[in-house]
Formats: C-alpha cells, sequence, structure tokens
C-alpha cells in the first residue's frame, strides 16, 4: 500500500518466503531420512578411546582447548563401550590387549567406526616381534588410519573429519529395512 505523499520509488519492497504455510509456524525442510539420520549421526560422533601407548597423550591433548574436539560434536569420550560408536585405537597393540580390544570392539553398539592413531595401530609401528599385533585391522575393522608417530592433535581432526565424510555417504537404512519388513510381518 502506497502512502499519499509518498512516491513508488520509496516505497520498500516486501517479500514474502515461497516456503512460509500461516498453518505451519516456522519453515518447513525436505530431506531424505537418510541424509537426516547420517547429518545427525557425523555431527555426534562419541569416541571410546583406546590409549595403550604414547599415541594416547596425543588423544588427550586433541581434547583440551587448544584443539578443541567438540567442534566437530567428538568431545564426550565415553569409556564405557555401550556409549560409544567410534573407537580410537591410539598405540601399540600387544596379544595379551588384543583380547581386551577385541571384547570392548564387540560391546559397542552398531553402528561402529573404528581410527587406527598412529604407526602402531596401523601396522605394527617399529615392532616386530612376536608379542606385537601388526596392526589392529587383522582383529577389527578400520574405517580411518592416521600415520605418524605419534601422531598430532591436527591429524586426529582431519581423521575425524575423513570418517564423517565416510558417515555422511552411509545407507542408513540398508542395514534396518530387513529389521522393519521382519517387524511389519
Amino acid at each position: 500500500m502506497v502512502a499519499p505523499n509518498d512516491s513508488p520509488e520509496e516505497t520498500p519492497l516486501v517479500t514474502t518466503n515461497a516456503a512460509y504455510d500461516s498453518k505451519v509456524e516456522g519453515n518447513v525442510i525436505v530431506t531424505q531420512v537418510d541424509a537426516a539420520i547420517n547429518w545427525m549421526r557425523k555431527n555426534s560422533l562419541w569416541p571410546m578411546p583406546m590409549g595403550l601407548a604414547c599415541c594416547a597423550i596425543e588423544l588427550m591433548a586433541t581434547g583440551a582447548s587448544r584443539f578443541d574436539i567438540s567442534r566437530f560434536g567428538a568431545e564426550v569420550m565415553r569409556f564405557s563401550p555401550r556409549q560409544s560408536d567410534v573407537m580410537i585405537v591410539a598405540g601399540t597393540v600387544t596379544y595379551k590387549m588384543s583380547l581386551a580390544v577385541k571384547r570392548i570392539w564387540d560391546q559397542m553398539p552398531e553402528p561402529k567406526w573404528c581410527i587406527a592413531m598412529g604407526a602402531c595401530a596401523s601396522s605394527g609401528g617399529m615392532y616386530r616381534s612376536y608379542a606385537t599385533l601388526q596392526g589392529i585391522d587383522q582383529l577389527i575393522p578400520v574405517d580411518v588410519y592416521i600415520s605418524g608417530c605419534p601422531p598430532r592433535p591436527e591429524a586426529l581432526i582431519d581423521g575425524l573429519m575423513k570418517l564423517q565424510k565416510l558417515v555422511e555417504e552411509e545407507e542408513s537404512l540398508a542395514a534396518l529395512k530387513p529389521e522393519i519388513t521382519k517387524a511389519l510381518s
């Protein structure tokens, strides 16, 4: 509506939001269920720290204020496997310790992911002995490898971002479809 003394050039234009519906308060977002689930999962990864050697110090430094892993939604370090979904194996895994690592991995609920942090967790490192496991991937599936001896906190943050990219691209409902169809029948 134009006031009698105002010219049309001075009247501000009022734009309306095309997605706004007077019956629904706020905006409406349309997405796929997989995309929404993956977005929630990738932004709320809860690590299970398996600090076995010197890499654990760098893992702890990543959670400190200087590097602040909480920017990625992974600040909730859970020391209970039933509340974790990412195992970060940081350090040398001996055969004696491997049984405990496998037991904790088996106790973690699905979906779960693993990060092998450092040379020892990735390939046995400098320890070529009968007592050292030559890579945690011989025991559990690894999603992201982080190189270094020990790797810097920035490397762990980069590995976490790569894991977030993997989680974002997963088909979340593919694993649930057999359970849903079984429940419906």
